[in-house]
């Protein structure tokens, strides 16, 4: 999708007025929204348009060693790879504008809201952008461009029409992080928004460790939308780590202290990425694993009992 540049002032206004209004959470805000750049790029001063690219990503699962057993854990979509799909998309928007002699910069833009103002993207009830064809199985790029854009479709951003009369997000969120009464998420609430946080940053009390099941980010109100019926199915296997590695990722030990070739299917995975977190998130998945078999070890010995 293209758009021009001049959407851009627009776009952050926008996102000012929502910090204003107290409508983002001051920690979020600081976190993504302050670090967008809305200006041209030096290396591109003459940029006349944003290009917003969806490219199709599966989930990914990985296979953790926990005593004589396993335990899998995904990553959603949008968080591996990023780099080497960012630049094969690059190499062919390249390839396609040379020949016009356009060229085109990254952009470190808000690429869900440009999604979804341009026009390629709508909003599910979760605040999740989806694109015709992926549902939210998908990773999203920006790319300034000096390709002319007279006319564009800019808009605001819509719920997809389905939302209206669904709520299957809503009721499978274990923290209410999605409302009933306001088209935005309680960013606060979202599981995402804490797992995402550093390895010596603690999880809040309230955030009970049974309602994880990603490395990073959450897949509860994903897995349960209509729109990705069709896709739910799309899972990448990614790399097993054996009990001795599993409890060696879950201590956080650094990488240059983990097994060479841990590092190298780390690194094969694009867990690298994540490891600043993993220590942590991985911690609680066990945590809540060992906890659901201790339940399960004592239903079956009531019934047991009872028999």
């Amino acid at each position: 999708m293209v758009i021009s540049i001049e959407r851009l002032p627009i776009l952050r206004k926008e996102l000012e007025d929502m910090r204003e209004s107290g409508t983002v959470d001051p920690g979020l805000y600081r976190k993504w929204l302050s670090e967008f750049r809305f200006e041209a790029p030096e290396e591109l001063p003459g940029a006349r348009s944003v290009l917003v690219i969806a490219t199709p990503r599966p989930l990914s699962r990985f296979t953790f060693g926990l005593g004589d057993r396993e335990m899998s854990a995904f990553v959603p979509p949008s968080y591996l790879y990023g780099t080497r799909d960012r630049d094969r998309v690059e190499r062919i928007l390249a390839a396609a504008l040379e020949p016009w002699c356009y060229s085109i910069a990254e952009a470190t833009l808000p690429k869900k809201r440009l999604a979804a103002e341009s026009g390629l993207a709508r909003y599910g009830r979760n605040n999740i952008a989806y694109v015709r064809g992926m549902g939210s199985f998908l990773r999203l790029d920006a790319f300034f461009s000096d390709l002319p854009c007279e006319t564009d479709d800019w808009r605001e951003p819509q719920m997809m029409e389905h939302c209206l009369s669904c709520d299957a997000c809503l009721r499978h969120c274990p923290t209410g992080a999605i409302p009933r009464d306001r088209f935005l998420l309680r960013a606060e609430r979202c599981i995402t928004f804490h797992n995402e946080e550093p390895n010596d940053v603690p999880f809040p009390d309230w955030l009970e460790p049974s309602v994880h099941h990603c490395l990073v980010g959450c897949m509860r109100c994903q897995t349960v939308c209509p729109e990705n019926a069709e896709h739910i199915g799309w899972v990448e296997e990614g790399a097993r780590f054996g009990p001795e590695e599993t409890e060696l990722l879950a201590q956080g030990v650094p990488l240059e202290e983990l097994p060479p070739d841990t590092v190298e299917r780390l690194e094969r995975s694009d867990l690298i990425g994540l490891i600043e977190s993993l220590g942590r998130n991985l911690r609680t998945l066990l945590e809540s694993a060992v906890l659901h078999d201790a339940a399960l070890e004592g239903r079956c010995r009531v019934r047991g009992d009872q028999e």
